[in-house]
């Protein structure tokens, strides 16, 4: 996939390019390594080694605290704060409203990764409340983004009953309620701002044998938003890590050496590596002409 054709974008806003993009993953990355933001995360039980390996090797620094009044100190004073509801135990449901206030009341950016949502009840009333709370990220599945946006259908457990494509609407919708990005990972990933959707062609079939891939991207999307604005900070996230899963897999003989090699690819990744193989993995289009 090549860099973009862009139409222009509505509302005044400038448009996006590939090139452009590619440049900002770079400088981001750049700055994530310079100042290690503080990343909080309250995340997935079953993933939070992964989680936390992942940020480390980019650069940032993670704090996988969720017990209640701890976590709501640390949304306070940290970069950006991961909400990832795949293991909702009582001390996460307990801390979670809180703890999105907090970062809300500091100006910390945060994501939200809406597990299963669409086909666990407690997860989706949760996942449509914080939508109110205006997440700079939502990461999710096909399914699950679908899900946010009320269209019938939801995947099975964590895994995507539909493609990218099929919830292309669906995204650019919610992020239009949250005032965010929304990403949508799958076999050609979507990052959209309602007004741009930028789609990459990165990435490796062994993630989905990688139990917490998928939080790890979350992770790495906070992480990003941190230093960037959230559409660059989505790109670049979503980038670095598929890119990174293209490299180790070249090299590993199955899943395992694969998970040990993606977290030294994503600590060796260099800027400008990064910035020149985006450029040439990214298309960017204006919604309004994709939906014409």
């Amino acid at each position: 996939m090549t860099s973009a054709r862009v139409p222009a974008c509505p509302d005044g806003v400038a448009p996006r390019t590939a090139k452009g993009l590619a440049t900002l993953a770079a400088e981001a990355l750049a700055r994530l390594r310079a100042t290690t933001p503080l990343v909080q995360c309250v995340t997935n039980v079953v993933t939070t080694n992964l989680v936390a390996n992942a940020l480390l090797a980019v650069g940032a620094s993670p704090a996988m605290a969720d017990v209640p009044g701890e976590s709501e100190e640390l949304a306070g004073v940290a970069g950006a704060l991961l909400v990832n509801l795949g293991t909702p135990a009582p001390d996460q449901r307990a801390s979670i409203g809180g703890t999105v206030a907090a970062a809300r009341g500091a100006g910390t950016p945060w994501v939200l990764d809406p597990v299963a949502v669409g086909v666990l009840s407690w997860r989706t009333r949760t996942a449509l409340g914080l939508l109110a709370e205006a997440p700079a990220i939502v990461r999710g599945n096909a399914s699950e983004v679908r899900a946010l946006a009320g269209v019938a259908g939801g995947g099975r457990g964590v895994d995507a009953r539909h493609g990218v494509d099929d919830a292309r609407d669906a995204a650019a919708a919610v992020a239009s309620t949250t005032g965010g990005v929304v990403a949508v990972s799958g076999l050609v990933d979507l990052v959209t701002d309602a007004r741009s959707q930028v789609r990459l062609a990165v990435g490796h079939a062994w993630l989905a044998r990688v139990t917490g891939a998928g939080c790890a991207l979350g992770g790495l999307c906070a992480a990003f938003a941190a230093v960037a604005e959230p559409l660059d900070a989505a790109v670049a996230a979503t980038g670095l890590f598929g890119l990174a899963a293209e490299d180790a897999a070249r090299g590993a003989a199955g899943p395992a050496s694969f998970q040990v090699a993606l977290l030294d690819r994503l600590a060796s990744f260099e800027p400008d590596e990064l910035g020149a193989r985006l450029a040439t993995s990214a298309l960017v289009d204006d919604v309004a002409a994709v939906r014409a």
